[in-house]
């Protein structure tokens, strides 16, 4: 029986919902409050402020795709689904970036991992970046209120095999590991997350928030790209948008004017940053785009005589958390162990390499695991993150300069991942580097490592999580809004997405979004109803 297609059902009905991409005019569009973004900070955002009564239109430069579009179609889904393309990189092309781009954001393609923020790093924010408010008591209720709203709670099903390796490695060693938290209801363990829900068991924004805002008369607005905010004072007057071209490579379309009492920026990291610098916001202390963090993600790979099958069943669901606070917030760089789905597109993509290798890798992709160390960047004298910059066409880009801290991290992150798998029955182990090799023992995998080369595009990295760009603080020397997520220097202006980060999370991503955004949402809610 086919699962239905809850939001063209609900467009059925009489939502709101336009494609800018098919405007044969100029529009001006009148509004409470403009969000610009429609991932996990924007759909907070949204279904709170609609709640309160409040006149809501949403813009997406992405555009609209539901269940009834999603095939588990790798070369599809990262076409349509994902920034340029799934080809986002940092400047110097030493990071490959995945992130989202669609109605939901990357909330529609993520792999359901949910975590609250570790205390340390809300601690570590309030010593260090004078944020307010965000302390573990405080934010207890908010993290717990979402979890309730997106079904959040840890997977009850065997992990599959891919999962497993993490779990028998590290308590083969006894070392830490635990069931991931995700959000879902109802799924059916197909393991294509990233390709977007066919059933709506992913209970991204995309199912969620969005529907409960268009069910209270909020605006969607798809293939919509904001460029432009107009200043007036310390107000933005006005957001200029225009529309997308049909491949999603060109704002080429009709203008869109929206004039808005309140704007909130949630386009995310490196976007909301972009569309400040675009627009020239007022930034005084040139904090705008600065500390970018990414988690950056390293890989081992594992090859076993047993089938391993890691496309198939929920991409995450153990983790280890064994290396990632020996040190407290500092020192070091740490790191979370996953696994990610290892669909035959992404992990070529991921793991490199050309010719006959990537052909003999992808033939024993069935009896193989992969292994990634999320770093835990920003929090360090040595880990400042990145700078969001502009190309010559207005559109952003990431300058992340690699250094031997992060280099250190990747080394040890190696050497973890496999003496975990070799504890797990693996029979050979290559760390992913342009010049790494199967090793089939523990002993000669640890001295290929030792002896590696640790160079920028030597080192395969990776990341799904951006934060920071717009960063939160009491100081407006350090940081470009307050801790409620106000603008210091524009009075009608939000940040409320994962760029208010001002480190890293050290944990997958959206549950800190979502509870965070969740709790200052509200008090924007109160202040403007």
């Amino acid at each position: 029986m086919p699962v239905p297609d809850l939001f063209m059902e609900g467009v059925a009905r009489g939502w709101q919902v336009l494609d800018a991409g098919e405007f044969d005019s100029e529009r001006t569009i009148d509004a409470d409050v403009a969000i610009i973004g429609t991932g996990a900070g924007g759909g907070t955002t949204a279904e709170i402020l609609a709640n309160a009564g409040l006149r809501v239109v949403l813009v997406e430069e992405g555009s609209l795709k539901t269940s009834s579009d999603f095939k588990n179609d790798e070369a599809k889904a990262y076409a349509e689904l994902y920034q340029e393309g799934a080809a986002r990189a940092t400047r110097d092309g030493g990071i490959g970036i995945l992130q989202g781009r669609t109605v939901g954001g990357t909330t529609t393609v993520n792999w359901t991992s949910s975590f609250r923020t570790p205390t340390p790093t809300l601690e570590h924010w309030a010593a260090e970046h004078g944020v307010k408010g965000l302390d573990e008591t405080s934010m207890a209720p908010w993290f717990a209120h979402m979890e309730e709203r997106l079904g959040v709670s840890p997977w009850a099903v065997a992990p599959n095999a891919n999962n497993d390796v993490l779990r028998a490695g590290c308590e083969s060693l006894g070392w830490h590991w635990a069931v991931i938290p995700r959000n879902v209801r109802g799924c059916w363990n197909l393991g294509y997350c990233g390709t977007g829900c066919p059933t709506n068991a992913k209970q991204s924004m995309l199912v969620t928030t969005i529907p409960a805002a268009l069910e209270k008369g909020a605006l969607l607005i798809h293939r919509a790209r904001a460029e432009e905010l107009v200043f007036e004072g310390d107000r933005v007057i006005e957001v200029r948008c225009r529309g997308m071209n049909a491949q999603l490579t060109r704002a080429d379309g009709q203008l869109v004017r929206l004039r808005a009492r309140h704007v909130v920026l949630a386009g995310g990291g490196i976007n909301s940053p972009a569309l400040l610098l675009r627009s020239k916001a007022p930034d005084p202390h040139g904090r705008t785009g600065k500390r970018t963090s990414l988690h950056p993600v390293n890989f081992t790979v594992a090859q076993f005589d047993e089938p391993i099958n890691g496309f198939y069943g929920a991409p995450q669901s153990i983790y280890s958390d064994h290396f990632q606070w020996q040190h407290g917030a500092s020192g070091p760089m740490s790191f979370k162990l996953e696994v990610p789905p290892m669909q035959p597109s992404i992990t070529s993509a991921l793991l490199g390499g050309h010719g006959s290798e990537n052909l003999q890798r992808v033939r024993k992709l069935s009896h193989s695991n992969v292994m990634i160390a999320l770093m835990r960047d920003g929090f360090d004298e040595q880990s400042q993150g990145g700078s969001v910059m502009l190309r010559d066409d207005g559109t952003p880009v990431l300058d992340y300069p690699l250094n031997d801290y992060l280099m250190d991290g990747a080394r040890r992150a190696f050497l973890s991942m496999g003496e975990i798998q070799f504890a797990a029955g693996a029979r050979a182990v290559s760390p992913t580097h342009s010049h790494g090799q199967f090793s089939h023992s523990w002993k000669d995998f640890r001295s290929q490592v030792e002896a590696l080369s640790y160079r920028i595009h030597d080192v395969r990295l990776a990341s799904a999580h951006v934060m920071g760009g717009c960063a939160m603080g009491e100081d407006p020397r350090q940081s470009v809004v307050d801790s409620r997520g106000r603008h210091h220097q524009l009075g009608n202006l939000s940040v409320l997405d994962g760029s208010l980060f001002p480190t890293s999370v050290g944990a997958n991503p959206q549950l800190s979004i979502y509870g965070i955004v969740a709790r200052l949402a509200t008090d924007l809610a109160s202040e403007l109803a």
